[in-house]
């Protein structure tokens, strides 16, 4: 099992059917093992659908992305007419467009959600500094 930041809730379909194997009957250890969970986590979910009548899990803990799912759209047509611009240049332009100021690492982060790298066009040269010899080596 992997343990740490970035973990996703279990689906609420798994949730369900570990309760109602338990409700069936069957022994905490048995359920856990058959599911692939912990022992704590059936016996949180049998306690949390006793308590409240739902499984759902609660909701990822911090702020909303300042450049969200609804703005890709906009983002990408942004990047697309301007695709050699800077990050600092892409964080102008969407204050000036939108309203809204954002940092560089939030642009990089939204511009990195849409699938985009750092090199933005596929059409750019190589660079043209010759290679280099062995390090200390002669050149």
């Amino acid at each position: 099992m992997v343990y740490g930041f970035g973990m996703r809730a279990y689906s609420l379909d798994l949730r369900e059917r570990i309760v109602h194997a338990v409700e069936a009957g069957r022994p905490l250890k048995e359920v856990a093992r058959a599911f692939g969970v912990g022992r704590a986590t059936v016996r949180r979910y049998v306690r949390l659908e006793r308590a409240t009548g739902s499984l759902a899990p609660r909701t990822s803990p911090g702020r909303p992305a300042a450049i969200g799912a609804a703005d890709a759209a906009a983002l990408g047509a942004q990047l697309a007419d301007a695709p050699d611009a800077t990050l600092a240049e892409h964080c102008e332009r969407w204050a000036r467009e939108r309203g809204v100021s954002v940092s560089a690492a939030t642009m990089h982060r939204a511009i990195a959600r849409l699938g985009f790298t750092r090199k933005k066009r596929s059409s750019m040269r190589a660079s043209g500094t010759p290679p280099s010899g062995p390090p200390g080596g002669k050149r």
